[in-house]
């Protein structure tokens, strides 16, 4: 599965869980050069709580739109630190 955005390939990797009908790609598989922490959080019931990352691709910043749980609740172990997008970012294969 490769993340798309602003024509900018962000993530790749063959081994992404699908969880709610969201890809989350492994922390490694992720192109470090286009992300910055943002200070935004959210509670999941289930999950924990999400940090965000703004994705940065030239010029253009598309703020809060990918999200990974730091430390999840244990029915999400599996996804802990891996990274998942929203906010106009493709996934595909």
């Amino acid at each position: 599965m490769k993340a798309i955005w602003n024509e900018q390939v962000i993530a790749e990797s063959d081994e992404t869980i699908v969880v709610e009908n969201n890809h989350y790609f492994p922390p490694d598989s992720i192109k470090p050069e286009f992300y910055k922490k943002s200070d935004t959080t959210s509670v999941c019931p289930w999950k924990g709580t999400a940090s965000y990352y703004h994705l940065v691709v030239g010029d253009e910043t598309n703020q809060d739109a990918a999200w990974y749980y730091p430390a999840t609740k244990h029915a999400a172990k599996e996804i802990e630190s891996y990274v998942a997008f929203w906010k106009g970012v493709k996934v595909t294969e």
